[in-house]
């Protein structure tokens, strides 16, 4: 099968015809929502602006749990307090509109306090999403008891009652076509960011947050920046609740209602604002409806939603999402140079780590200077890998010390070495599987290039690099699967596009760890050309872990050989093979 034939077979068809503009959706939106009031009474338009308020808080929790991957159960917190804090400005502001000013605060606080939970978390442990989940539920359950204790603020059980409302719109005919304004304006933001490189980098934490970070970025970061924006969100909503009830009771704070967010975002779809803010609307409704005509209602909900979950997991969105043709590729433009970089070096001093009470490095010792490839060989469990671990903050340093380009990085996280212009390819191929194959290397085209603003613009999107190009001479099979999703290529090819993502950076010191691993012997021998030609055009140092003797007889100016945490022996390929010391514990094989 070639490469178009397995194109065609992703359902993606690039040729098949113009893509589907993603703001038509949003069209839908506001044009389903200008007909509420005009197909309907007051009534029923007060009742979906009260849903659409949910929803907006709804596409908060789908913003972290679609895109990023990790789930707020605590998104009625924000909601509570955004509300909270308006209506305590708008009835203040009876007494003097100066008052209304501070309403951006009802938004902005929230989102504060959002940021420093999530940062606080992510930033111990970037990978702690189920812990975050019992934090966020654990604050909300604390908002709550805060919101009925702390009566002479809240007016405890009875509520927060006598907001007045917005200033120029009326509670039951005005005010919803400003909630449905807001509505379509989040749909619309939120859409526009999900096709930015902001977008694609939120999807890659949740697909692969290591890969992310051994490109530099430091993704509790991101993770908390997206928070915030969810929390602003749910806040937002908390704000339009505050005026289109006129009362704000504890409830607003409840768990219940953040759980109810998290069925919203499920059944709409959490990887799609349209469908989460949909899901709202309409599961919502129609159980408001439901409660009123049938005593099970709950049941009849509680069917759907298994149904749901069990026959489309991406919810109703992701069911139509099955026939969105891919979008066309962006505008070319040359990529940013990349920053200037000093000699390679790195030294290991007496490095000791460990795992479980295991000792895995035992006092390793070695240095290299100056741009080369290096080969590292030994037995399985000589501490190869560990010793790249280690390096980049995915082992502790128990001992000793790690100099890289004359900086000592012991104990350093791996976003943080990797922005000392250093690459690493991972034995198995570590890659975006669900982003497609440019997507994969526009992401390695970003690392230390793209800034803060630039997250935002589509012209990165649309990244190549003198670099780039040699790459995908050398690998032509990537240059014609670039719309392939990277879970979908053959091993081969996954190895060659990590390869190439590695090398994107253009670091001075390369980590591939057995880069020919699952190599027939004419991929093995691409792999091999495309070392050389990487190590020679970034005059960069290549530190090789390989178990193939043919392949380090080819790459290797020099080898190192470890055994047992330690460094055995080095040299030449002709003098390690002859030390007794090594025959003795390795004898190497090739293909």
């Amino acid at each position: 099968m070639d490469s178009s034939d397995a194109v065609e077979r992703t359902g993606l068809a690039i040729s098949a015809g113009p893509a589907l503009k993603p703001w038509i959706g949003t069209f839908a939106l506001a044009l389903g929502l200008i007909a509420v009031p005009l197909v309907a009474d007051n009534f029923v338009a007060y009742e979906i602006a009260l849903f659409l308020i949910y929803g907006i808080a709804t596409q908060g929790v789908a913003l972290c749990w679609g895109q990023c991957g990790f789930l707020p159960l605590g998104h009625a917190l924000f909601f509570g307090l955004g509300a909270y804090l308006a209506g305590g400005i708008l009835k203040a502001a009876e007494q003097g509109s100066a008052w209304l000013a501070l309403l951006p605060i009802a938004v902005l606080l929230p989102a504060a306090l959002a940021w420093l939970i999530a940062h606080l978390v992510f930033v111990r442990n970037a990978r702690s999403g189920p812990f975050f989940s019992l934090i966020t539920l654990a604050a909300t359950m604390l908002g709550f008891l805060a919101a009925q204790q702390w009566s002479a603020v809240t007016g405890g059980f009875n509520g927060l009652s006598g907001i007045p409302e917005l200033p120029g719109t009326e509670r039951f005919t005005t005010l919803y076509w400003v909630i449905a304004a807001v509505a379509v304006a989040s749909t619309a933001g939120l859409t526009l960011l999900m096709r930015r490189p902001i977008g694609v980098l939120w999807r890659a934490i949740a697909q692969n947050e290591d890969r992310l970070q051994f490109f530099g970025f430091a993704t509790h970061r991101w993770k908390a920046g997206a928070f915030a924006l969810s929390a602003a969100l749910a806040a937002l909503a908390g704000l339009l609740f505050a005026a289109h009830q006129g009362i704000v009771t504890p409830l607003a704070t409840d768990y219940v209602l953040a759980t109810q967010f998290v069925i919203w975002a499920a059944v709409g779809g959490k990887a799609s604002p349209l469908g989460a803010l949909l899901g709202a609307v309409i599961v919502g409704y129609a159980s408001s409806e439901l409660r009123d005509h049938f005593s099970a209602w709950e049941v009849i909900v509680g069917i759907a939603f298994m149904g749901v979950v069990r026959f489309l997991p991406n919810g109703v969105a992701g069911w139509f999402e099955r026939w969105r043709r891919a979008e066309a590729a962006p505008h070319a433009v040359p990529a940013p140079a990349a920053p200037l970089r000093g000699l390679p070096s790195l030294v290991f001093e007496e490095v000791a780590t460990g795992h479980a009470g295991v000792t895995i490095l035992d006092g390793l010792t070695l240095a290299l200077q100056g741009p080369g490839i290096r080969c590292v060989i030994g037995p399985n469990g000589a501490g190869k890998t560990s010793s790249f671990n280690v390096m980049t903050g995915r082992l502790p340093v128990r001992g000793g010390r790690i100099h890289l380009h004359g900086e000592d990085i012991s104990g350093w996280p791996a976003w943080r070495v990797a922005r000392r212009a250093v690459g690493r390819k991972f034995q198995i191929p570590a890659v975006f599987a669900e982003l497609s194959v440019r997507q994969n290397l526009a992401i390695a085209l970003w690392a230390e290039r793209l800034g803060g603003w630039q997250a935002f613009a589509r012209a990165p999107l649309g990244w190549h690099s003198p670099m780039e190009d040699e790459m995908l001479g050398l690998f032509p099979m990537l240059q014609r699967q670039l719309d392939l999703p990277a879970g979908r290529l053959a091993q081969g090819d996954r190895q060659a596009l990590e390869f190439v993502m590695t090398v994107l950076p253009e670091p001075r010191l390369l980590l591939l760890d057995e880069p020919c691993a699952g190599l027939s012997p004419a991929e093995t021998r691409r792999m091999i050309d495309a070392i050389k030609v990487a190590a020679r055009r970034l005059d960069a140092a290549a530190l090789v872990i390989e178990h193939d003797m043919s392949a380090v007889a080819v790459i290797a100016g020099h080898v190192y050989v470890l055994h047992q945490g330690r460094l055995l022996a080095e040299g030449s390929l002709a003098e390690v093979q002859a030390d007794a010391r090594v025959r003795a514990v390795y004898a190497g094989g090739s293909k």
